[in-house]
């Protein structure tokens, strides 16, 4: 049974500083700005984020997030779509946060029970235990509070899940 949780700090999509008109879709930008800030790329506004990276009302499409990630860090950091949950723990394992995305809409489970309809979170940690896996994420705050770590259940939620990890760039 292992157990890891890395020291990230989250941040509230609510946060006064953030355009009032996108907060309700600004959870992506959020994510990535978290992210950002782990790994010491603090010089991006979440506002900033949320046009650079092609946020839209309804919220951030993988594809654009590939798409407009590479020019939006200068090269300095590598975003590259998960397709295991082994390649989940191992990226946790070596210290780097995920992007997790929740996404009962455009994976077609309108009626799935799950922890989100459609929201990015910052994916910080896991917990192996008998039958699950345990995901411990950021959940970007809400209307009058700041995020907070929660655990979700991985075998609850694996089909609507997607993962981006964000690795730094080797010069």
């Amino acid at each position: 049974m292992r157990k890891v949780i890395l020291p990230v700090t989250g941040l509230s999509q609510w946060d006064a500083g953030i355009d009032e008109r996108l907060r309700t879709s600004a959870c992506g930008p959020t994510t990535i700005r978290t992210i950002f800030d782990y790994h010491g790329e603090t010089d991006v506004a979440i506002d900033q984020l949320y046009r650079s990276l092609g946020t839209t009302r309804i919220g951030l499409f993988t594809w654009r997030l590939m798409r407009n990630f590479r020019r939006l860090s200068d090269g300095r950091l590598r975003a590259h779509r998960i397709r295991s949950v082994e390649e989940v723990k191992s990226e946790l394992l070596a210290g780097r946060p995920l992007a997790m995305k929740f996404d009962r809409y455009f994976t077609f489970r309108w009626r799935k029970k799950s922890v989100f309809a459609y929201h990015w979170v910052p994916l910080v940690g896991f917990e192996e235990t008998k039958g699950d896996l345990l995901l411990y994420i950021h959940d970007n705050g809400g209307r009058n509070r700041p995020s907070r770590l929660q655990k979700v259940s991985y075998e609850a939620n694996r089909s609507i899940l997607t993962f981006i990890g964000i690795r730094t760039e080797k010069k």
